[in-house]
């Protein structure tokens, strides 16, 4: 369910973008220990803001300490000046921005999970499965 709220609608390409470390850990460790997802097929992606202290480097590290995510597993970050959801009014709210967490050669996973999500929540929805 939390990837139906929070996961790219994709059809081969699993993702899921959050700014909590508490929800992306849980969806880190749900897919190592569910799915066997090795450490070293996890693909993370920042979206930033420059309204902190704080320097893309540091950003990084604290998303890869916090998911057990290679530092090497991060593509390249995107920084903004400030946040639009706040425009501004509200600097630091997001000190460490947004942090996209993917898994390389996903399909398979992804098509469970929707699979998933259909059986749990009663509906059928073509366009999602093969």
């Amino acid at each position: 369910m939390l990837y139906w709220a929070e996961g790219t609608k994709h059809r081969n390409c699993l993702k899921l973008a959050n700014s909590d470390p508490d929800l992306l850990r849980f969806f880190v460790r749900f897919l190592k220990e569910c799915f066997g997802v090795p450490t070293q097929d996890f693909t993370a992606r920042v979206n930033c803001y420059t309204t902190t202290d704080l320097s893309l480097d540091a950003v990084e590290q604290h998303w890869s300490t916090t998911l057990g995510i290679p530092h090497a597993a991060f593509s390249k970050a995107t920084v903004n000046s400030h946040p639009t959801s706040s425009s501004g009014r509200k600097p630091g709210k997001l000190p460490y921005g947004v942090c996209t967490v993917g898994v390389r050669r996903s399909t398979w996973l992804l098509q469970h999970i929707y699979g998933a999500i259909q059986e749990y929540a009663g509906f059928d929805n073509p366009g999602w499965l093969d």
